[in-house]
């Protein structure tokens, strides 16, 4: 990379490199660290660093009103993700620390606790090799937008901040039928939740402060400070719906916790699109060219223009198009290869189609350096492949296309001038749908983790989810998309 040049140009070795194993998030988040830690020897600090391994874990705050499911979820997540919950409470009565001896003397007295002080106690804890390793969850803190800004001070900062949130009612009625074992801690509820031992419905009590005066009297304050800690997190917050079942409740918070944000690092799209014959591939490589100015990849057409323009490459591949022969693999991947090194293919990205067709083919391709970093697989039944097909003509002086069931011909003149593709014969569309199924399953899991997407529907919805897809970050849960 020459730096005297401008614009700048990252090689595209470089760039699938540097995203294979996250060069760039590994920088930002260790650039991150460095400005918040402020190490004396900031080499050794990066050393140290990077032998953690711990990019990935979690960091997060969960958050809420009370009776929001809080305590629930966090639980769940910790069994699913295997990381630490942490609370207040739970905090001050492991810890041992000069910090934590304070907090016990100001309780005591029954004085207000500085904000500093829970912060120091929270960075003590995540500062303990299993918080470090394995991540944490943080439950029901910062409350108010001042502790939100005194642990900010300290350095700590959530990579996700998820707020729990229903209808005041819902939660009122929720907080009047809780109950804690006091034997164990663990919160139940007489609707929701109950236990089935007898011995342990012998030792539930009703909690203090669930009355509907001091529950109403303490979501008066929650929504009164709430805005305030939004604030303070205002590109990481996700609001979910704590009033349905705690199934899905759970379902979406470790949907949206495994998502990664959006990075600063340069992105060049690189897509594949499978799929059975007239699954609409070219139409949404189209779509997303046009959209996004990355460039349009079709196998077939960059087989034909050098036919066309009677090349000495055209002449090799002349024989095999004219006779509707297979081009062999090796002229294919040339021609491949060819386009897929120009600049505007390096330096924009690409989608392609109609390539690779079966497992050999695919391992030629990262053979030769070109690896994707979204595939995509448009499914469609065999019956809706067959109607698409074989009921499509062409208008042979316009060049219009038409479909007997979704665009008929204008006039019946012009239908009776349509000629039908000898390929979209009913046979011949059966032998290319037993090719595919034959190919797709290698193909699958050599792109594993790959993205299927139902393109039995309008095709505009098919673009809408293929393009979610591609501009943002893939989740940390690889099946996530599947």
């Amino acid at each position: 990379m020459d730096a005297t040049k401008k614009p700048l140009r990252i090689s595209p070795e470089l760039g699938v490199y540097a995203e294979k194993h996250g060069i760039f998030q590994t920088l930002q988040r260790m650039l991150q660290c460095l400005l918040v830690d402020k190490p004396n020897d900031p080499i050794q600090y990066m050393i140290d660093h990077l032998k953690r391994e711990n990019n990935e874990v979690a960091r997060i705050f969960l958050l809420g009103p009370p009776a929001s499911g809080k305590h629930t979820i966090a639980k769940l997540l910790c069994d699913n993700i295997n990381t630490n919950v942490l609370t207040l409470d739970n905090m001050l009565a492991n810890g041992k620390s000069e910090v934590a001896n304070i907090i016990h003397r100001l309780n005591n007295r029954n004085k207000e606790i500085p904000n500093t002080l829970w912060a120091k106690l929270i960075l003590e804890r995540l500062s303990k090799m299993d918080c470090i390793k394995r991540g944490w969850i943080l439950v029901g803190f910062p409350k108010t937008r001042e502790q939100a800004l005194a642990l900010q001070e300290m350095g700590i900062a959530p990579e996700h901040v998820v707020i729990l949130d229903a209808p005041d009612t819902v939660l009122i009625e929720r907080n009047l039928e809780k109950r804690i074992d006091m034997t164990t801690g663990e919160i139940y509820h007489t609707t929701f939740n109950w236990p089935t031992s007898s011995k342990i419905q012998k030792r539930l009590v009703k909690p203090d402060g669930t009355s509907e005066e001091e529950t109403a009297k303490r979501l008066l304050e929650y929504r009164r400070v709430i805005h305030g800690i939004l604030n303070s997190y205002s590109k990481k917050y996700h609001i979910i719906n704590a009033d349905q079942p705690s199934v899905d409740v759970f379902s979406q918070t470790l949907s949206h916790v495994q998502s990664r944000h959006r990075s600063n690092a340069p992105y060049t799209p690189r897509i594949i699109l499978h799929g059975p014959p007239g699954s609409g591939r070219s139409l949404q490589a189209a779509l997303i060219a046009e959209k996004y100015r990355i460039v349009n990849v079709s196998c077939g057409q960059l087989l034909k223009e050098p036919v066309a323009a009677e090349t000495r490459f055209g002449e090799a591949i002349k024989p095999y198009v004219e006779s509707r022969q297979p081009v062999p693999d090796v002229i294919v991947l040339k021609c491949m290869t060819q386009r897929l090194s120009k600049l505007d293919c390096s330096t924009r990205g690409w989608v392609m189609h109609g390539f690779p067709q079966d497992l050999r083919q695919a391992e030629m391709l990262n053979d030769a350096g070109f690896i994707p970093n979204r595939v995509f697989f448009l499914d469609v039944p065999d019956d809706a492949v067959i109607e698409r097909l074989t009921m499509r003509m062409t208008d042979p002086i316009t060049g219009e296309r038409y479909h007997s069931i979704y665009k008929p011909a204008p006039t019946s003149e012009v239908y009776s001038r349509c000629k039908i593709n000898p390929k979209d014969a009913e046979e011949n569309v059966e032998k290319a749908l037993e090719v595919y199924h034959a190919n797709v399953s290698e193909l699958e899991q050599f792109y594993s983790p790959a993205i299927h997407v139902n393109a039995d529907q309008d095709p505009y919805t098919v673009f809408e989810y293929i393009e979610s897809c591609v501009v943002k970050p893939l989740s940390k849960n690889p099946n996530a998309f599947v």
